[in-house]
């Protein structure tokens, strides 16, 4: 039997995320006015919430460059434009995670301003960064990071750019815990259904565009691969039709995640593509969740943490139907790789 969704209990993990939103926003109007670009550096999961704000960082700021790397990758690229006038932040779950960590130590020779984020303050990363963001201990450390580090991003922006979103982004992160739990419990019996149909399935592709694939990506990848084994494969929507949509057939199980964000037409044409194609689909709408306390003007930006909340529920209860916990792992923690 799955584990039954433990909403409040996820709600109070959050609080101490919740409770630095403000202090995070602020540090980004105050250093706004001294930097030009954002470079944003993790692994697994806390880098794919980087490419979502990126995306944002993108849409809506006419003056910030932004750039996205692995640890490992930037110190073996060593980009030249890290300079005074860069703000890094740097990410960790574990606060231990080891390029991460050498990433950091390698930065303290770097002229750029950096702040980290992790869930604690006991690890290697807390003490290497000048300032350092800690969501504490919370199964949700994904969406934990994301809030604390996109509203750092909204006060850069609402400083650097005048961006008239800021309060309303604040109001509507300090409102996701709630919203992503009721999308959580809205889809309870949908997830009970969906890994009974899938259950022996091993392999499953999914598609999303624009920020959500963050959550194709952490779902497929940092859920089903890495905890489930399952061949898993993450497509974005924007070069679908230019491969990957002919392996599409009639035995193919597919995700596919539409948000409300300007890529919202590329999902568009993938779902009408997809359902001449295949029965075998999982549609999943963040137009379908109310997102009670978030400003319509924001529900692009949180949609892919309140999808993947909706999601995760399928993974728990492939979980038993496998009979492997999710906390199982071949390699990872088990000796040097």
């Amino acid at each position: 039997m799955a584990t039954p969704y433990d909403a409040k209990g996820i709600i109070q993990s959050l609080e101490r995320t919740v409770s630095q939103l403000d202090e995070a926003m602020a540090l980004g109007r105050e250093l706004a006015p001294g930097i030009d670009r954002i470079v944003m550096v993790a692994h697994g999961s806390a880098n794919r919430a980087m490419l979502g704000i990126q995306y944002w960082i993108e849409h809506f700021s006419p003056s910030i460059e932004v750039r996205r790397y692995y640890p490992s990758e930037l110190m073996a690229q060593n980009p030249k434009r890290l300079d005074a006038r860069t703000l890094v932040l740097i990410a960790s779950k574990s606060g231990t995670t080891k390029e991460t960590v050498a990433a950091a130590e390698w930065l303290k020779g770097k002229p750029c301003q950096v702040v980290g984020f992790s869930m604690r303050d006991d690890k290697p990363l807390f003490g290497l960064v000048p300032r350092c963001f800690t969501t504490g201990e919370t199964p949700e450390t994904f969406t934990a990071m994301f809030m604390l580090m996109q509203a750092l991003v909204g006060g850069v922006m609402a400083a650097k750019d005048e961006w008239p979103l800021a309060e309303k982004l604040l109001s509507s992160l300090k409102a996701l815990p709630v919203a992503a739990t009721e999308a959580a419990l809205q889809n309870e019996a949908r997830s009970s259904e969906e890994a009974r149909i899938y259950k022996d399935d091993r392999i499953l592709y999914h598609v999303a565009s624009g920020p959500c694939f963050t959550t194709a990506y952490v779902f497929g990848v940092c859920i089903l691969m890495e905890m489930l084994w399952m061949h898993s494969n993450t497509i974005e929507a924007a070069e679908f039709f230019h491969g990957p949509f002919e392996v599409v057939d009639r035995n193919l199980p597919m995700i596919l995640l539409l948000g409300e964000d300007p890529s919202r037409p590329l999902m568009e044409r993938v779902v009408k593509f997809s359902c001449q194609h295949t029965e075998r689909l999982m549609i999943y709408d963040s137009k379908d969740y109310a997102m009670p306390g978030v400003d319509p003007e924001i529900r692009g930006i949180v949609a892919p943490y309140v999808l993947q909340a909706a999601l995760k529920r399928i993974s728990v209860k492939l979980s038993v139907w496998h009979g492997q916990p999710l906390t199982t792992r071949r390699y990872m923690w088990k000796g040097d790789y």
